[in-house]
């Protein structure tokens, strides 16, 4: 694992739960760490939509543990991993630590996801410049 973060082109935190998906995941030895030293862009998709978890109890454990669940609560729970924050249509305006890219996150069908996908792939791009 740590040979292909090194090895990446990029780094995308995909739209998931931080504390049940995400960060048990940072707390294997060395994976923070080798984020945290990156040499390429990293880019996180806020697993909210209008403040609110798609399904689970994101939501709930952002309000409790964070007290919200704006995009720069969003963007705390990774905070020193990221560059851009992609951030759904329904959480706009909002302020981060990072900066963020509106668009529509709810990855309804494939050509939903297809359009997320570009539009995270183009926020890369721009990190980089």
């Amino acid at each position: 694992m740590l040979e292909a973060i090194a090895a990446a082109d990029a780094i995308v935190i995909a739209p998931s739960n931080p504390f049940v998906s995400i960060h048990p995941i940072l707390a294997v030895p060395g994976i923070r760490g080798a984020l945290e030293r990156r040499s390429v862009s990293s880019v996180a998709v806020s697993p909210l939509i209008g403040g609110r978890a798609v399904k689970g109890p994101l939501d709930r454990m952002l309000q409790r543990l964070l007290g919200g669940t704006s995009p720069g609560v969003v963007a705390r729970c990774y905070e020193g991993l990221l560059d851009v924050l992609v951030i759904d249509r329904a959480d706009a305006p909002a302020e981060a630590a990072v900066p963020l890219v509106v668009t529509d996150t709810l990855m309804a069908d494939r050509a939903a996801a297809r359009r997320l996908a570009q539009v995270t792939l183009d926020a890369i791009r721009e990190a980089r410049t």
